[in-house]
């Protein structure tokens, strides 16, 4: 054999050596940490990226924090303004100084405007190439937060459909059984519309006046009327538009609402309703609630959390039952499985999205890949294993002091970074059936037990509905907030209105106004983005 014929055969044997090589590098990845490894396989140094985060702006140095850098070899550079975020995000925007990475509100008309400037990039090829965990953990999402082009330019935040309950009528469980509703303070039974008014008026005539001071049936939070009104909804089993004939209009057009309105105009003829419950900010809300002579209120479980710690502990013994409680209400007529109280959008809060000044797009969607993964999920808001929780019979176990600290010390979380960091945070529990969101979910208290008893059974999806209003700046965005005005000037009137007759025409004179500034080509709008929406999720 020649010189030649010796060099082709070292040659292959040197490259049948190399893929050996190679192939058993591959063989020898340990599956739990794949995504971590993909993460920091390159060969390049370290990076950091910028990252615009609304929700917070924390420096990147807590013990989670170095854990991700750790395993990915990325660096968070958090900016976010001690001023409002918004004003931040539509300066980047203008200026075109853009953060690597942003996350912004969803329902937000800054999301499409980012994207209509070029700012968010695509993010298809990157998922394919670098997001097996994205796509598999956000699966039918990615369909449906795409964009009209069919490209997704984003990823959720604290997306999925959970069935934790959100809104309920809140009433005092220790009144309520001095009331003699029997059982029915925490067996999950709900009460008519005509069992809640006769509790109102017979706590008003059982209890003129509690702690010096002249009792209060039913209190309302102005500030967060929307909330208020919106629990009074599910109460008629209405959701976010009034579907009549296969078209969408504005809920106030429907019939169930006038019935709404005129019962809670009838609480407050009859002085069940606080009468200065119109000019109620949250802190008089709170305080009224706190005092220990308000007997209801309406909005979320946890809207009550303040006035609910100070009246439990009020008497110097803790006492759980002086607290308000979430419970369900059914309209005349209305069969109770029906109500609507826990409106939530399975694609979440929040948009995170590439920018188009990242120069390492490749990279960044590696590391979002990792943080996506449940592997990711468990370290963003469990902490790290052996320091923060360990593995106990298959499942995620924290250690017997983690949750304690963190209820107890504020400080806990930004030195540990345990939930400080809530990115791509899916909602529900992981394949062993602990939940993602530790600190929320893992530990039920009092409050949360009942409303989920109560409650867990009217959680319905919005996503189908959100965001279908008019694009900002057009002419109708404008008829839009002129009817939102005529609407949030005229229900308070309509509440306080002397008669069932005057309320009744307050009503009708409404509808009237609302056609007349032109809510027809509002609704119009809205039934053509609702079309285009059902269409894209196809």
């Amino acid at each position: 054999m020649g010189i030649k014929g010796i060099k082709k055969l070292l040659t292959l044997f040197l490259i049948l050596i190399l893929t050996t090589i190679t192939l058993l590098a591959g063989c020898s990845k340990d599956g739990n940490s794949e995504s971590a490894s993909s993460a920091k396989k390159d060969n390049d140094e370290p990076i950091t990226l910028t990252f615009f985060d609304k929700n917070t702006g924390d420096t990147f140095d807590n013990e989670v924090a170095k854990e991700i850098t750790k395993r990915t070899g990325v660096k968070f550079e958090i900016q976010q303004p001690t001023g409002n975020p918004m004003e931040k995000l539509n300066l980047m925007l203008a200026s075109g100084d853009l953060a690597d990475i942003i996350l912004m509100e969803r329902g937000s008309d800054l999301v499409n405007k980012y994207i209509q400037a070029g700012s968010l990039i695509p993010l298809n090829d990157l998922i394919d190439k670098y997001g097996q965990n994205v796509k598999e953990m956000y699966g039918d999402t990615l369909n449906k937060t795409r964009y009209s082009d069919g490209k997704n330019y984003y990823l959720a935040n604290w997306y999925g459909l959970e069935k934790e309950p959100v809104l309920g009528m809140l009433m005092r469980m220790d009144l309520l059984k001095e009331l003699g509703v029997g059982e029915k303070v925490n067996n999950g039974e709900p009460f008519t519309a005509e069992e809640y008014y006769t509790l109102l008026k017979t706590f008003k005539e059982k209890y003129p006046a509690l702690n010096g001071h002249e009792t209060i049936p039913l209190t309302i939070n102005a500030e967060n009327i929307g909330s208020a009104l919106t629990t009074f909804k599910g109460m008629w089993g209405m959701k976010s538009f009034y579907e009549n004939d296969g078209k969408l209009q504005y809920d106030v057009k429907d019939p169930r609402y006038q019935e709404m309105l005129l019962f809670i105009n009838r609480l407050y003829r009859e002085g069940l309703i606080d009468k200065e419950w119109a000019v109620n900010k949250t802190q008089l809300w709170n305080q009224k609630l706190s005092n220990g002579y308000t007997f209801a209120t309406v909005g979320a479980y946890w809207d009550a959390n303040d006035a609910n710690n100070v009246l439990k502990k009020s008497d110097g013994e803790e006492n759980v039952e002086k607290q308000f409680y979430a419970y369900k209400v059914a309209a005349p007529g209305l069969d109770a499985s029906k109500t609507t109280f826990g409106p939530r959008s399975s694609l979440g809060w929040d948009a995170i999205g590439i920018t188009s000044a990242n120069k390492n797009p490749e990279k960044t969607m590696k590391v979002i890949d990792f943080l996506a993964s449940e592997e990711g999920q468990y370290l963003l808001m469990w902490g790290i294993e052996g320091k923060h929780w360990e593995m106990a019979d298959g499942k995620h176990q924290p250690k017997e002091d983690v949750l304690q600290k963190y209820k107890e010390d504020e400080k806990f979380a930004k030195s540990t970074g345990i939930r400080k960091w809530t990115w791509f945070i899916k909602n529900g529990a992981g394949t062993d059936g602990t939940p993602y969101d530790l600190t929320g979910k893992y530990e039920k208290d009092a409050i949360a037990t009942v409303a989920y008893k109560n409650l867990e059974d009217t959680v319905w999806d919005t996503s189908i509905y959100d965001n279908l209003g008019p694009a900002a700046g057009t002419p109708e965005s404008l008829i839009s907030q002129k009817v939102s005005d005529i609407i949030d000037s005229t229900i308070p009137k309509i509440i306080n209105s002397s008669t069932e007759a005057d309320a009744k025409a307050l009503y009708e004179k409404m509808i009237k106004e609302l056609e007349k500034v032109g809510l027809e080509k509002v609704e119009k709008v809205i039934n053509e983005n609702f079309q285009e929406r059902q269409d894209l999720w196809q």
